[in-house]
């Protein structure tokens, strides 16, 4: 599977804006100490000063700015890297590494389910930070931003109060700033309190499955769903890129060949909007285009600030990018949700009868999944 090469959004020369949108870039809860990072995504100038002000020491109980790589590659990665192997190989000095495959719900069967409060606590213990820490999560992908925002939306549906995203490491890199490699020196493990989830960031498979059957009713309340998959899998056009996972038509009828071939289905929710996470990024920089040109691109796809906006993927990492790009653009955070299962939960939950799988292009959009 190829991810879809990012474009650059070019801005139309007129273009009234239908929405009035407040700037929400800022991410401080009350809780956060006064430091000198303020925006939700900031620049590798506004991070190397941070740090230079900011100096570790183990006898100061001062707030730090804790980098914290949070790495992470698609399992068809030609490569076939893993965010360890390039957190050893290039990283900013005194970064922690997140490991999205480790730090999850283990008793889920799909891939990158949040983790229980208990699992959150002891990682984040286990990383040496302290809920007074702030926290700059950045990757290292090739796509320039990829994997951070699912980590910093992660910290923030648990409470962490000062979370911030690099925007971006290839710019870091790029203009200088200073990198190191090899082992990481080991850090003190910390106690970190166990927090409450916010639930309310959060979309469920069995909310979402019942909003979803009560889409033509006029008294519903509206979803708009945004997918962050590459337009061909979001089509049905092309294959998932974990084909190791059974669709329910293998589990239930293993005679399914075709099926069993495909594995996991490819295709979108009903009245879902394609929204692919490389839209978002800078085709020049890797970097997140800048906060207007993210307002214009938004409602040239009728995305309503004023109705609930539910963020989803293959499997929860990059709908965290669509979210992080509507808080650059000034959506509200109120009424998003992140579905955490994505694609590939799913995929797998809904049933052949119930036609909530669609796909567009050479299969006829009535026709669900299990159609030929």
């Amino acid at each position: 599977m190829r991810l879809p090469a990012s474009r650059p959004f070019i801005r139309p020369p007129t273009c009234a804006s239908r929405f009035v949108l407040t700037p929400q870039r800022r991410w401080r809860s009350e809780e956060s100490p006064q430091y000198s990072l303020n925006n939700y995504l900031v620049t590798p100038h506004e991070l190397d000063l941070a740090l230079k002000k900011n100096v570790h020491s183990k006898l100061s109980t001062a707030p730090r700015i804790i980098p914290l790589c949070a790495s992470w590659y698609m399992p068809n990665d030609p490569k076939k890297r893993t965010g360890l192997q390039a957190f050893k190989e290039s990283r900013i000095p005194r970064a922690r590494f997140f490991d999205l495959d480790a730090i999850k719900d283990d008793q889920s069967p799909y891939p990158h389910m949040l983790p229980t409060p208990e699992r959150f606590a002891e990682a984040m213990g286990e990383l040496g930070i302290r809920r007074d820490d702030s926290v700059v999560v950045y990757d290292s992908s090739d796509l320039g931003i990829f994997s951070a925002p699912r980590v910093a939306w992660t910290l923030r549906v648990f409470g962490h109060p000062a979370v911030h995203i690099l925007n971006n490491y290839k710019l870091w890199v790029d203009q200088g700033y200073p990198t190191e490699s090899g082992e990481p020196q080991p850090v003190e493990a910390v106690t970190y309190p166990v927090p409450t989830l916010d639930s309310s960031k959060v979309m469920t498979f069995e909310e979402l499955k019942a909003k979803l059957e009560k889409r033509d009713d006029p008294d519903a309340e509206p979803l708009q769903i945004l997918d962050a998959r590459s337009e061909g899998r979001w089509k049905g056009k092309e294959p998932e890129p974990r084909p190791g996972i059974p669709s329910l038509q293998c589990r239930e009828k293993p005679d399914h060949a075709a099926d069993l071939h495909l594995g996991l289905p490819s295709g979108h929710m009903p009245n879902s909007i394609n929204i692919p996470f490389s839209d978002l990024i800078s085709a020049r920089t890797k970097a997140f285009l800048p906060a207007d040109e993210l307002r214009m691109y938004f409602e040239l796809k009728n995305v309503d600030p004023k109705k609930p906006i539910v963020s989803s993927c293959g499997t929860g990492v990059t709908a965290a990018v669509i979210d992080a790009a509507l808080t650059e653009a000034g959506y509200p955070e109120e009424g998003r949700r992140l579905y955490d299962g994505s694609w590939t939960e799913y995929a797998q939950r809904v049933k052949p009868e119930e036609k909530l799988i669609f796909k567009t292009g050479p299969i006829k959009k009535e026709e669900a999944n299990g159609k030929k």
